[in-house]
């Protein structure tokens, strides 16, 4: 399989461990930077990645930063990427069976390189168990269908407001 990878530079010796053990895996693996530790802003590589994603050129990605966390609000920027941040095995697989996540989010200031590897072998091994899920899956895919054709990126109404026509007191 083709995998999307990327950092900043707090995750780039740890995106650097995965992208090896990737390979000794058998996997295809494409580096959107950062290529060295010196300083990048997360955002970059997240988008480019999700973008990446969210066009079918990949069908997973992984992204490492300091927490993880400002990869994953990034990423999810994005219509059609479901991106999670984890930091143990159940929710690396849930992340896939659950929520069908495409890109799997780490933290090098929250996990170890060898607690890392374990997720993104639990998180490769796990496929989208539909089921119960599959209805909230559909609810997530409709809201970024809703985002791509909406002229500014937002829809809905204040929700302060009511009922629609109705104007608040």
């Amino acid at each position: 399989m083709d995998i999307a990878i990327g950092s900043d530079d707090l995750g780039f010796a740890m995106k650097s461990a995965i992208a090896a053990h990737l390979r000794t895996l058998g996997h295809e693996v494409i580096d959107f930077g950062c290529h060295d530790p010196e300083p990048v802003d997360y955002p970059d590589v997240a988008i480019d990645v999700a973008r990446a994603v969210a066009a079918g050129r990949f069908e997973r990605a992984i992204l490492v930063c300091g927490t993880g966390i400002g990869m994953a609000i990034t990423a999810n920027k994005v219509p059609g990427v479901r991106a999670a941040s984890v930091s143990d095995p159940y929710s690396a697989e849930r992340a896939r069976k659950s929520n069908n996540a495409q890109v799997l989010c780490l933290g090098s200031r929250v996990v170890g390189e060898q607690v890392a590897l374990l997720l993104v072998d639990h998180w490769l091994a796990s496929e989208f168990a539909g089921g119960g899920s599959a209805r909230k899956v559909a609810k997530i895919d409709a809201l970024d269908d809703a985002r791509r054709d909406a002229p500014t990126g937002r829809t809905g109404a204040d929700p302060r407001a009511g009922p629609p026509g109705r104007r608040p007191g």
